[in-house]
């Protein structure tokens, strides 16, 4: 039973100071919980260890050279499989983070998907949950697990230092009109002038203009009225899925950039075979009954399983079903997909009955802790919980 601890103060200020007005605006000013989940430090370290186990399964299973029937199951468009190569093959194409999403079954940590591409939460996770401690009076580092942002700025040096070859500036890219969105590359824009990067910028993806001619090579974005800047790192927080099927040309420009250096991206074209649900159905076939993993597969399963699109986001056209009988879904717009079947998991639940489900940052190895709770399905408008250690 999940242990609750109320948390007073107004975390206002400190989020306001930070620029993350969106985070208590009228839209979201339930979205973070003003009570805190007592984390036993005995879970907190078992969720930890099996996000770095998981992650090295994922590294592990994947066949080298990739092979067309892999790419084929786990459902990556065919105009990425040569950026997915090129970026699985040669190392400075750098993993930044991604987010496990986990259940704390009575049997242990077990694996419910990983948003390894354009994973969010990352104000929530490493500022707001923070602040909520802080206005608190609880503000400790022993207290929470949050070392996300550390974690990322060792990522982003690392990814530096890989490509000391191209200019250390950064583009940070987003989907249009998402002030979330724009926040979570905030974070990582912070995180990367602390790393070492020159110039960083923020902005709408529609924003960047990229060419494939003579000296115009390369990714470039008007940075100040008149000014136009070239720049050589891009994390882009837009779905590699989305790119290449709504961008086609964009996404063949992108390739061909990559692979004659002029540019490198995070998160990786590679991040796509871990993104993609077929994931799941492929380590359970490479790792069947390992003790983090529930049993999925790319058929329909006996008794009680749940149903997800390969590609799907924000908990949209997840399907339970029991004994083939079609139970709770949510409504969404993935539903055209092919899907993958997993067994279900029951998550922890509050003595109000909402249920837990813990969000396990990875930027290097396992580095935070965030939960997200719901009566229903676990979905992107969930409630973000902070915790404490106890």
């Amino acid at each position: 039973m999940i242990q609750l601890l109320p948390l007073t103060g107004d975390i206002a200020p400190a989020v306001r100071e930070l620029g993350w007005d969106w985070a208590i605006e009228d839209a979201c000013q339930n979205y973070v919980a003003r009570e805190a989940v007592q984390l036993a430090e005995a879970t907190a370290d078992a969720l930890l260890q099996a996000a770095d186990t998981l992650y090295d399964l994922m590294v592990q299973s994947i066949p080298d050279p990739i092979p067309d029937e892999l790419l084929r199951v786990l459902a990556i468009p065919d105009n990425l499989w040569a950026a997915v190569r090129h970026s699985w093959n040669d190392d400075r194409h750098w993993h930044l983070y991604g987010r496990f999403d986990i259940a704390d079954t009575p049997d242990g940590p077990k694996l419910l998907e990983f948003n390894a591409d354009t994973a969010t939460s990352l104000p929530e996770t490493a500022v707001v949950q923070w602040a909520s401690l802080m206005a608190a009076g609880q503000a400790d580092d022993e207290r929470q697990v949050n070392g996300l942002f550390e974690g990322l700025q060792n990522q982003l040096a690392h990814w530096l230092e890989l490509n000391n070859d191209l200019e250390p500036t950064l583009l940070l890219v987003h989907l249009p009109d998402s002030e979330e969105d724009e926040a979570n590359c905030a974070v990582l824009a912070a995180a990367a002038t602390e790393a070492g990067f020159e110039l960083t910028h923020v902005c709408s993806v529609d924003a960047m203009k990229v060419s494939v001619q003579g000296e115009e090579r390369g990714a470039w974005v008007e940075t100040e009225p008149g000014k136009w800047q070239r720049f050589a790192f891009v994390f882009k927080l837009v779905p590699w899925e989305i790119l290449a099927e709504e961008e086609p040309e964009l996404t063949a420009d992108l390739t061909q950039l990559l692979q004659s250096r002029d540019l490198v991206i995070a998160n990786p074209a590679y991040s796509l075979l871990f993104q993609s649900k077929g994931i799941l159905a492929w380590l359970w076939q490479n790792y069947p009954y390992h003790p983090h993993l529930l049993e999925a597969s790319l058929n329909d399963l006996p008794g009680r399983y749940v149903r997800k699109p390969l590609f799907g986001r924000e908990g949209q056209n997840v399907t339970e079903v029991t004994d083939s009988q079609t139970g709770q879904t949510v409504a969404g717009d993935f539903g055209h997909q092919p899907q993958v079947r997993q067994r279900f998991a029951s998550l922890p639940q509050d003595p109000q009955g909402r249920y837990y489900q813990a969000g396990v940052f990875w930027a290097g190895n396992a580095c935070a802790i965030g939960l997200r709770r719901e009566a229903g399905f676990i979905t992107n408008l969930s409630e973000f919980v902070p915790h404490l250690i106890k």
